[in-house]
């Protein structure tokens, strides 16, 4: 199953996110500013969280939504 075919669905938010989390790692290469990462970066730390599961929860956030 992919990610259109749960869309044109219409599953449940539970549902999406858990598709999305399913799955092996891939590493990922992005280009942003460095001012964009150090911010990020300390907001994560602030929140007791890494980095990485900043994107990764940013990315479900944007994924999940009903809107698109």
């Amino acid at each position: 199953m992919k990610y259109a075919d749960l869309i044109d669905g219409d599953a449940k938010a539970s549902e999406l996110k858990s598709f999305l989390v399913d799955g092996e790692n891939v590493a990922v290469t992005i280009r942003i500013p460095k001012n964009m990462r150090d911010a990020a970066k300390d907001a994560a730390a602030l929140s007791g969280i890494s980095f990485t599961s900043l994107v990764k929860m940013s990315l479900i956030e944007y994924l999940t939504k009903k809107e698109k």
